[in-house]
């Protein structure tokens, strides 16, 4: 089939409107195929997860093909693997919309679909929620499946044990399925990785248990045998399959099932259904099945722009350095001169650009796996151990690790490093990864500094500041490159800087890449006889304490934030500024308190009126 094809020249797939539907298909190898196509067209075309969506799509197919949702429910763990999912479930006709304004998101949904049993967006949580559901349907006394889906990656997230571990009471049918493909975003670290790497290469326990209970049953005395060895807990289990931690935990397991295939998964998930006890099904699948380019690389193609499908090449290239490639640069060179600097990352090593810091600095890199909470501990042990630890980490991700922040790392008075990528606006993804909520918390932490880098300049000297600093230093950056840099813009190494007519009544605050509209904005206004300063600040907590006298001269102070309001640094000067008596007048202009939707960067800056024409705007009402 060529990718150029309409839509229409799908047999099966522009068929489906439900996932009823599947019992008229007669040829499901051929729907994976089309399904697999359509992803690959809407990928190419909208960016988004690739490699994943394409390595569980018979997966998908054969879950749809046994249990029915509604009244059974799938969860899907992180779930942007969830494009199949989304097909199957009456959503085909607006795939095309996938990750745009206004279309359908990347990740599952409840607000979106009924099919959507539950919002996820981070790591290892489907386990706990479908718990939740699960339990819910035994109360109400309902009938259908809970089924949650975990890839061998989240599974070193802390939060799926403490799911598992709950599981195991539960007096009915659940179902555990793992997607094993041996990765996460980076390749799986750690013990769970070689727990199931050796589950794959072992002779299958359930293959072998029924061989031998077939056996049995031909011989007189095969029925007390089997007692024997069930009440003995099957010595024979322990010297075929050793020893299953799952199982222990009250599990049946079964498995590994080839991921592709799609009779032995459906078997696998009939015979899942069946027991009325909780049962993991352990799959084996490949990340990126299909396409020759993400089977080969599939951390490349994890998350990808826009790309030509016969090259595998992106479409278009971010036009110079990004902060992220600039913060992987810039610790090389201080872990170089400072022995004592270490690197933390949670499965993040190619998103936070710490390859090269791998490669050379092997005994100082730490990649924890998908375990945000741990690294910070892990960090504060460094840290109490006499190390420098800096844990390169997504603004989204570290929601996650507020508790350690606070109580193993702050609290103590240790010293660490926390180097925020992604802060602010991230476009696609959409509300679950958002990069806006990570200044309001650090800002209720107790001795926590912030760097806030306008420019991939300034992210250098400022990193190096936060290795020399005592506590926790945090720098944020954004996504993306630099954005327009004003003529006189230099970095001083302050705290906070003026620039524009400082003898102006009205001065415009703000930090982070806005800066740059802020000066547009304010040098356009400037052009028209209405003229402002400008206050860049560098350093957004604590606040420096001349600034208060130097902000209080004006009569008209406006302070741009890309970051929700409450617990914002625009909120936190306001009541300083009340308190210190101001008279003159104060706005804030900055996000909602709200959750905001995919869509590009440029639209999310535009929706809060952080975009340069609509900072114009405001000007124009308020000098």
């Amino acid at each position: 089939m060529n990718y150029a094809d309409s839509d229409n020249n799908y047999e099966y797939l522009n068929r489906i409107t439900s996932p009823k539907d599947l019992d008229k298909v007669d040829d499901l190898a051929k729907l994976c195929a089309e399904i697999r196509h359509k992803i690959l067209k809407v990928v190419s075309k909208n960016g988004g997860h690739l490699a994943s969506n394409l390595g569980v799509t018979e997966l998908t197919v054969a879950l749809h093909k046994i249990f029915h949702e509604p009244e059974d429910k799938i969860i899907w763990d992180v779930s942007h693997q969830c494009y199949a999912h989304k097909m199957l479930t009456g959503r085909f006709n607006q795939i095309d919309t996938l990750r745009q304004e206004n279309g359908i998101s990347g990740f599952t949904n409840r607000k979106e679909s009924q099919y959507d049993a539950f919002t996820e967006g981070h790591s290892s949580a489907s386990i706990s929620a479908a718990l939740g559901l699960a339990y819910s349907k035994q109360i109400k006394k309902e009938s259908g499946h809970v089924v949650a889906v975990i890839g061998d990656g989240a599974l070193s997230g802390g939060l799926a044990y403490e799911g598992i571990n709950n599981v195991g009471r539960l007096k009915r049918n659940f179902i555990l399925v793992i997607n094993d493909n041996k990765m996460s975003i980076s390749k799986n670290v750690g013990a769970v990785a070689r727990y199931l790497n050796a589950a794959r290469i072992r002779p299958s326990y359930m293959k072998a248990k029924n061989a031998l209970e077939k056996m049995l049953n031909k011989t007189p005395f095969g029925k007390k045998i089997k007692d024997v060895m069930k009440e003995s807990k099957s010595a024979v289990k322990r010297v075929i399959y050793k020893d299953n931690m799952l199982s222990n935990m009250g599990f049946a397991y079964y498995g590994p099932v080839d991921g592709h295939n799609l009779d032995e998964l459906q078997k696998a998930f009939a015979t899942a259904k069946s027991l009325n006890k909780p049962v993991v099904v352990h799959v084996i699948t490949e990340k990126g099945k299909g396409y020759k380019f993400a089977e080969k690389r599939p951390q490349n193609y994890h998350s990808v722009p826009a790309f030509d499908i016969a090259t595998g090449e992106k479409n278009s290239k971010i036009s110079g350095k990004t902060f992220s490639q600039e913060f992987g640069r810039a610790i090389c060179e201080l872990a170089e001169k400072n022995p004592k600097i270490c690197a933390i990352t949670a499965a993040m090593t190619e998103g936070t650009c710490l390859q090269e810091f791998r490669s050379n600095f092997k005994n100082r890199f730490f990649d924890v796996g998908i375990a945000e909470e741990h690294a910070v501990t892990f960090a504060g042990g460094l840290s109490a151990g006499g190390m420098i630890p800096v844990f390169a980490v997504y603004s989204t991700f570290l929601q996650r690790s507020y508790d350690q922040i606070m109580h193993d790392v702050a609290m103590q008075g240790l010293n660490m490093v926390l180097a925020v990528d992604r802060a602010g606006f991230v476009g696609e993804d959409g509300e679950t990864h958002q990069g806006i909520f990570d200044v309001p918390f650090l800002n209720t932490i107790p001795g926590v500094k912030i760097f806030s880098p306008s420019y991939i300049g300034e992210l250098a000297p400022m990193l190096k500041k936060c290795t020399e600093s005592k506590g926790i230093s945090v720098i944020r950056y954004p996504k993306g490159a630099d954005a327009y840099k004003p003529a006189e813009f230099k970095y001083t190494g302050n705290d906070y800087d003026f620039y524009g007519e400082k003898d102006s009544n009205t001065l415009l605050i703000t930090y982070g890449r806005i800066f740059s509209s802020v000066m547009a904005a304010s040098e356009r206004m400037k052009s028209i006889g209405k003229t402002s300063c400008v206050l860049k600040m560098n350093v957004i907590k604590p606040l420096n304490k001349e600034l208060m006298s130097d902000v209080m001269k004006f009569d008209k102070i406006i302070f741009f934030e890309e970051s929700v309001k409450s617990g914002s640094v625009s909120e936190k000067l306001g009541d300083m500024l009340i308190e210190n008596g101001f008279g003159g007048k104060y706005q804030s202009v900055t996000a909602e308190d709200d959750f905001m939707s995919h869509a590009t960067i440029k639209s999310q800056l535009k929706k809060c009126r952080l975009d340069t024409e609509n900072i114009v705007r405001k000007l124009m009402f308020s000098i």
